[in-house]
């Protein structure tokens, strides 16, 4: 995870600390992850971060700086970039989609009813289904991806629904997963789903035409990262 620890957006789902970092990013962060990297020889690599909302960019040129490093520095290592919204800015999307990672990954995390009261206000479903559109848009060669918890009270139709509404904007890759809660002020996971279910969300997915759907409990959106090839 780059541009810091503190994210300024507060899911009501995560973890991670929120609120205004009101520093600059770290401007040799891009080299020291690619350092790293190439250091422990890794053939796969899952870049994610923070929102940055307090960075004029929103911290998309960091972001974009951070994969070219890790390419230029490890040329054999596949970059999957698991990026925010950046609120949705076509200039933002365009520098990631310019450095060249193997995927770019956005996350809807809920289905469209649920959205408003699990995200943070300032994300919306519709816009992630239209940066992962964007990106499709500016090169259909990268892979996309997405993915969404279950467990949080939403039905099975709307999980069809969110299924379809991410293969209309040509996603190729969806992971899904069971939502666990991470503190006592988060949410509270409001049913457990049975591993029958899951295979029954993959074989719904995979009979749309996803490239690949993993599905299960213990799926998150870097789960098996490295497995890709083998599904496409």
């Amino acid at each position: 995870m780059i541009m810091g620890k503190v994210c300024t957006r507060a899911c009501r789902f995560c973890a991670v600390a929120t609120g205004n970092q009101g520093d600059e990013l770290d401007s040799d962060e891009p080299e020291h992850v690619a350092q790293v990297i190439a250091a422990l020889g890794l053939k796969y690599v899952v870049i994610t971060s923070v929102d940055r909302d307090d960075v004029i960019d929103l911290g998309s040129k960091h972001y974009a700086e951070t994969i070219s490093h890790v390419k230029q520095t490890s040329p054999a290592t596949k970059v999957e970039a698991l990026i925010p919204d950046f609120n949705g800015a076509a200039d933002c999307l365009a520098r990631i989609v310019d450095a060249q990672p193997y995927v770019i990954g956005h996350n809807v995390e809920t289905v469209r009813r649920l959205t408003p009261y699990i995200r943070d206000r300032r994300c919306g479903y519709e816009r992630s289904l239209e940066v992962l559109a964007k990106c499709k848009a500016l090169d259909s060669n990268i892979f996309t991806k997405s993915g969404f918890m279950v467990g949080l009270g939403e039905t099975e139709d709307e999980i069809f629904l969110t299924l379809k509404d991410l293969k209309k904007v040509e996603v190729d890759i969806v992971t899904i997963g069971q939502y666990l809660q991470p503190t006592k002020k988060h949410l509270p996971v409001k049913d457990y789903v049975k591993p029958e279910q899951f295979a029954n969300f993959r074989k719904y997915g995979l009979d749309l035409g996803f490239k690949a759907v993993f599905s299960g409990p213990l799926v998150r959106s870097s789960y098996r990262a490295e497995l890709i090839d083998a599904k496409i």
